[in-house]
């Protein structure tokens, strides 16, 4: 998320109460988690395990939760519970603004778009040409849609990310500030469910096709021209490459890359990223050639057993 001006560390560090290192007039451009960060931005990091990625990302101000060496050309944001801050000011810059209609004024609705009765329609939304949404469709605040796109009813486009720090006592939820973005020629199912980026976007890409009740989460890119079939679920930061078919009921854990043009056969369950142009199946998902050597060891097992059992 990019801050509508430039802010001085020392602002930024009066927001959220906290002490800072380095120059007060400090430029800070914006925030983001650490795999979509860039000069400018703010990264949060709460566990010494992820302090040396926090420190060498792309990100100049580090809001963190120990005094430590700060890199050249960098700064430091010093908190006591960095998690809290950063949705603070999540609240700051992108707070949450109560809608008064089920059309937004602030919306954009392109030429020849039909919008059916009993949608929802949020603040800053953006939809392109000849789209026709479907009735009971949610479109939340900050989605980009664009021309072509058909969307079927129930689906929602925006909901919070699934993202949660476990306190003693609670989760906590980290707040999303993020858009989704559906690109031209896209087609969605119905009931299916979209997460907004964190920070950044969720992307569907040019000529893709959702079948019903599928969810991707936050911050995951699918490529061009990538058919997934029902009940499929993508976890959040996931990267889809152009021309990936996914058949029902595939399970994809997050912060994984699936290469273009791989296929990925039903009840799949995906636990590492895959390499393109392969077709893949199981739990854990396989390529083909590997997961038939793999059952046809297992078929064996009965024989092996019996031949050690006649060897004693």
């Amino acid at each position: 998320m990019k801050f509508p001006r430039v802010f001085k560390l020392k602002e930024i560090a009066e927001i959220i109460n906290s002490r800072y290192v380095g120059e007060d007039d400090f430029s800070v451009l914006g925030m983001n988690e650490i795999h979509v960060v860039n000069p400018g931005d703010i990264v949060f990091v709460d566990h010494p395990k992820y302090y040396d990625k926090a420190l060498n990302s792309a990100a100049t101000i580090i809001l963190i939760n120990k005094e430590v060496d700060c890199p050249e050309g960098k700064a430091l944001l010093i908190s006591d519970d960095p998690f809290r801050d950063f949705n603070k000011l999540t609240d700051t810059f992108k707070p949450f603004v109560k809608s008064e209609s089920t059309l937004s004024d602030s919306a954009s609705v392109g030429e020849n778009t039909i919008i059916q009765p009993n949608c929802f329609v949020g603040h800053n939304v953006f939809i392109g040409k000849n789209c026709t949404i479907h009735s009971n469709v949610s479109i939340y605040d900050d989605t980009i849609i664009g021309d072509n796109v058909t969307i079927h009813s129930g689906t929602v486009l925006g909901a919070n990310a699934f993202y949660y720090k476990k306190r003693s006592e609670r989760y906590d939820r980290l707040k999303s500030s993020g858009r989704v973005v559906i690109e031209d020629n896209v087609d969605i199912g119905a009931s299916c469910t979209i997460d907004r980026g964190v920070t950044a976007d969720t992307t569907i890409g040019v000529g893709s096709k959702l079948d019903n009740q599928i969810q991707i989460g936050h911050d995951t890119v699918i490529g061009k021209n990538c058919l997934i079939a029902s009940h499929t679920g993508v976890a959040g930061c996931v990267i889809i490459e152009d021309d990936v078919t996914i058949w029902g009921q595939v399970g994809i854990t997050s912060g994984i890359t699936i290469g273009a043009k791989t296929v990925i056969s039903a009840k799949a369950g995906v636990s590492k990223s895959l390499e393109g142009g392969k077709h893949y199946f199981g739990i854990p998902a396989e390529d083909f050639r590997t997961k038939y050597k793999e059952i046809a060891s297992i078929k064996k097992i009965p024989e092996i057993l019996e031949k050690l059992k006649n060897l004693k």
